[in-house]
């Protein structure tokens, strides 16, 4: 009995997300793609005249079964461009004479973090040179999933506290990060907003850098000590195959700062190849791209 009394509001009812999971369930992809989907084919960096290094492929052939897991009916594909894009100009050929011409025969998604010129030209060119139906995708960067990732190996090598979730290491050994990529000026713009992202979640000062290119490593590491930032670390982002990985050592050792890992493999890496192949292609139901 409540006699007098109003009864109580009701609280709200939320709603269920129409997403397919949450959080770290979230999958970019519908569990079941349509029969004729196209090839993701996935285009590896590597120089001219130079055969991908064994380290290389692995990380290339690692991103792939973790694609492949989630995603057993894709038919994927890994394609170096070490020859400067005739394999892949190939491969397109051989894709598009096993697809209906009505449709698109392949989504190519370079293995790079960012603008690439060298490696977004040689993709386009053996599309041109292929006339078959295929859609490039962006570069997997930038991204909140590829901040995370670069938090997570700045935390395996001690130089940063560990991710939000996990809740390790409260204060962080270092003051300032500098985010190095490859593929010159234009990379080094393009890591920009990574930078951003990886500042708002570490909340000290991040600067991009080019490990071939303006700003260089120095020029970051003067930046930020120009601001009182001295103890420095630096995270490539790099997946591995876009740049020599000893340069990323030399560089480090330049300015004194501790180095954490390039993203390699990593989960989040393999969850932005499915992101730009499901946005390029455009017509799946239930695509998310993982934003937010």
């Amino acid at each position: 009995m409540n006699e007098g009394h109003e009864d109580p509001p009701k609280l709200p009812t939320r709603e269920r997300s129409p997403r397919p999971g949450t959080g770290r369930h979230r999958r970019p992809l519908p569990a079941d793609l349509p029969p004729d989907a196209p090839a993701l084919v996935l285009a590896v960096p590597g120089k001219a005249g130079d055969p991908v290094g064994p380290s290389d492929d692995v990380v290339a052939m690692e991103v792939a079964s973790i694609v492949r897991f989630d995603n057993p009916q894709i038919d994927l594909r890994i394609v170096s461009l070490a020859d400067g894009g005739a394999d892949l100009t190939k491969e397109f050929a051989s894709i598009a004479a096993q697809r209906p011409a009505d449709g698109p025969a392949a989504v190519v998604v370079p293995l790079v973090t960012g603008p690439h010129p060298r490696v977004l030209r040689a993709v386009r060119d053996a599309v041109t040179q292929s006339e078959a139906a295929v859609r490039v995708t962006e570069p997997l960067g930038p991204h909140p999933l590829l901040a995370e990732a670069l938090h997570v190996r700045l935390a395996e090598a001690g130089l940063a506290r560990a991710d939000r979730m996990r809740l390790f290491n409260v204060s962080s050994p270092v003051d300032g990060i500098i985010v190095a990529t490859a593929g010159g000026d234009e990379a080094a713009r393009g890591a920009d907003a990574t930078a951003v992202l990886l500042a708002a979640r570490l909340t000290l000062p991040v600067v991009p850098a080019a490990l071939d290119g303006q700003p260089s490593v120095r020029d970051a590491a003067e930046r930020l000590r120009n601001i009182g930032a001295n103890r420095l670390a630096m995270v490539p982002y790099v997946i591995g195959p876009e740049t020599d990985l000893g340069r990323i050592t030399t560089a480090a050792e330049s300015i004194g700062a501790g180095c954490a890992e390039p993203l390699g493999a990593h989960e989040s890496v393999a969850r932005m190849v499915c992101v730009r192949y499901g946005a390029a292609f455009g017509e799946f139901d239930g695509f998310d791209d993982l934003s937010d």
